[in-house]
């Protein structure tokens, strides 16, 4: 019942007593119910985010575009997780970024997944930077608001100055989630490489130089060349004490290169790349490993797709932008989801209309702009998704 019916049917029920001082009185405490603050927010341990059954529904957004009340409005939901991303170590207006997210996330939402980009190179990662990360983590922990770290993502590809580095890599990973599992207990580490489709993604700035440690360390078949035979994500793996989560972004780009056409998805493509089994993208994928079943099933870490959609090029022809979106949606959250997939525990739409360099032009990956699509897309959400609460709350002690 809503706060203002609330307010008139008590005031109603106390005129009918025939006792005006009672109707007062009754009126006067329901308006001071009406007008209650907000609960107190939960404060939560990290091993309480994952959901014992379904998944966390979170967004990718352009925070200063799109805040997160609005989506949430067009959505119809508060989104359990949204994310933002920040390099690191982060500045003063990163720090500054970093609250405003957190404050956004506790009005209109529920748990923030923090993307950490070591823009400048692993050797930029100090321990300095990781200390003044873990206690920023915990005063935003003990405010009400947990927080999945996702840290250097897609460290298997060769486009970040962190890529293809995995000694250096695992290394600095390591000493992040040592900081963080000590000094902030609503905040996990999240381990999310790039889909292994392509690799070893060859051309890349940072792709692994024949002759170097790193290059043998990732020649997982001992054959001297890196190929899509060689394991696309262990030699990147920091250790089950280190990781609490696993993640991988899955995007619908296309069914071929070049990128850029409108294409509706193949029957079974999410569940095929996140399993290892796709053949697609202009060549065979199933040298790619089982992702989930290696370290969703047998390792049993919860699993998260912090970023996934589907291409709608709008300066291009071809299929129409429902088609293909409700296509992906469809396989992302197919009814079929949680029995195949019980580990799967977040999924987070990429709800960006930018310009994307592998394309060298626009693209609308999101699924709120339009209305037509916006009703399909709340039309079709499953039961099985987990949502922020339908309240804001308050920091604890505020």
């Amino acid at each position: 019942m809503k706060e203002s019916s609330l307010v008139a049917v008590v005031v109603v029920g106390a005129l009918a007593l025939g006792g005006g001082t009672i109707a007062t009185q009754l009126s006067a405490r329901a308006e001071q119910e009406a007008q209650a603050p907000p609960p107190v927010c939960t404060v939560l341990d990290r091993s309480e985010l994952a959901p014992g059954s379904g998944a966390l529904y979170g967004v990718n957004l352009d925070w200063e575009d799109k805040p997160l009340a609005d989506y949430a409005d067009r959505l119809g939901h508060r989104p359990a997780v949204s994310v933002s991303f920040t390099g690191f170590p982060y500045d003063e207006r990163g720090h500054d970024y970093l609250r405003m997210a957190a404050d956004q996330v506790r009005a209109d939402g529920q748990m923030l997944l923090l993307t950490l980009e070591p823009q400048g190179g692993l050797e930029k990662v100090t321990d300095e930077a990781v200390q003044a990360l873990a206690a920023d983590l915990a005063e935003i922990n003990d405010s009400g608001v947990p927080v999945i770290v996702r840290f250097a993502h897609e460290m298997n590809g060769s486009w970040y100055a962190w890529g293809q580095q995995p000694t250096a890599y695992v290394e600095a990973y390591r000493r992040v989630a040592e900081a963080v599992h000590e000094q902030a207990p609503g905040s996990a580490m999240m381990w999310a490489p790039n889909y292994g489709g392509g690799y070893p993604f060859a051309g890349g700035e940072h792709e692994a130089e024949p002759g170097t440690a790193d290059f043998a360390a990732l020649d997982t078949d001992g054959n001297g060349e890196l190929t899509m035979a060689d394991d696309a994500y262990a030699p990147y793996y920091p250790g089950d004490d280190a990781v609490d989560w696993v993640g991988m972004s899955l995007y619908h780009w296309g069914d071929q290169h070049p990128w850029g056409e409108n294409e509706v998805p193949e029957p079974g493509k999410f569940a095929a790349q996140l399993t290892g089994t796709y053949d697609g993208a202009g060549g065979d994928d199933r040298a790619v490993p089982d992702f989930y079943a290696e370290y969703g099933e047998r390792r049993g870490k919860p699993v998260a797709i912090p970023e996934t959609a589907a291409l709608y090029n709008p300066a291009a022809g071809g299929a129409d932008e429902l088609a293909i979106k409700q296509a992906w949606w469809g396989q992302v959250f197919d009814p079929s989801i949680p029995q195949d997939f019980p580990q799967l525990k977040l999924i987070s739409w990429f709800e960006w209309d930018k310009h994307e360099v592998e394309i060298d032009g626009p693209v609308d990956w999101t699924t709120t702009n339009t209305a037509a699509v916006r009703e399909a897309f709340t039309a079709d959400l499953p039961d099985w998704l987990r949502w922020g609460p339908e309240e804001s709350c308050t920091a604890p002690g505020a």
